[in-house]
């Protein structure tokens, strides 16, 4: 770390984009059940058995109101293929609301298997951190103390910008993380809509849903990965000929467009999947 006020200001809030970046990809390749040593998972078990005598009140409810709302008289009891289709509902949405722990932990794993693959290909975000060349910390420190005044205000309103930035993305892939277990705990509740035809839309919004915050982490990778890539590709010039603030500000806003690039794919990852699976 240098000793030059300016210089450490830029290199501590690269330390922490960079460290926001790492645990961006430790959280995506984390499972639920793993992540906090599984201290919240049990929580989330907990609450999603509680909840499925709800699940077990809310099947009789939605299978009675199907079989009044779709049945003209009792004849039509009478006809096998008619109760036998009823009985199948009944059935299926017993056994998703018993075994909804189950059947939660099944569709991450599918869809967990997807980011696994996509971030296999990358192998890791060490080609994604951002480092402060040694021609700004050389430049900088052979600035005078007036010079030096400007490039203060300079890196501040960066460095603020910068790590504003790293947390604004880091709570966006934070939040997808508590929406799993919010989606796991409340799952015998609306798995319980599948008993009833009227109602089993928010059954399939629900499970529609989970995946989508499930395939979430394929999205974050892959901005990871672009970012790493437009990084690679057009990294931030350098322009040794013009002044020190200058140099400085258009290096800044270089490295602030590519973080932004990043940032937006991230806080975008919702509405992506949404356009996707149509919901």
């Amino acid at each position: 770390m240098s000793d030059n006020w300016i210089v450490a200001n830029l290199q501590n809030a690269f330390n922490t984009w960079n460290a926001k970046m790492a645990e961006i990809w430790s959280l995506v390749t984390t499972s639920p059940q793993d992540f906090k040593d599984g201290a919240i998972w049990n929580i989330v078990e907990g609450i999603n058995g509680g909840l499925q005598a709800i699940g077990y009140g809310l099947l009789v409810l939605f299978f009675a109101m199907s079989i009044f709302k779709s049945t003209a008289s009792f004849r039509d009891f009478q006809r096998p293929e008619y109760a036998l289709r009823h009985f199948i509902r009944f059935v299926a949405a017993k056994l998703a609301i018993t075994y909804a722990m189950d059947l939660m932990v099944t569709m991450y794993t599918i869809c967990g298997g997807v980011v696994e693959q996509i971030a296999g290909s990358l192998g890791g975000i060490g080609s994604a951190a951002v480092t402060l060349p040694s021609a700004i910390e050389t430049a900088v420190e052979e600035a005078g103390f007036w010079a030096s005044i400007p490039l203060w205000l300079v890196t501040i309103l960066g460095s603020l910008f910068i790590i504003i930035m790293s947390f604004i993305m880091i709570m966006s892939v934070y939040g997808r993380f508590f929406r799993l277990y919010m989606y796991t705990a409340i799952a015998p509740v609306p798995l319980a809509s599948f008993a009833g035809e009227g109602v089993s839309q928010m059954g399939k919004s629900f499970v529609k849903s989970y995946v989508g915050v499930c395939l979430e982490g394929a999205v974050i990778v892959l901005a990871c990965i672009i970012f790493s890539a437009f990084s690679s590709a057009s990294p931030p010039t350098l322009d040794t000929s013009i002044t020190t603030v200058t140099m400085i500000w258009k290096y800044i806003g270089e490295v602030a467009f590519n973080m932004l690039v990043l940032v937006g794919l991230i806080k975008g990852s919702d509405r992506l999947i949404k356009e996707m699976l149509g919901t």
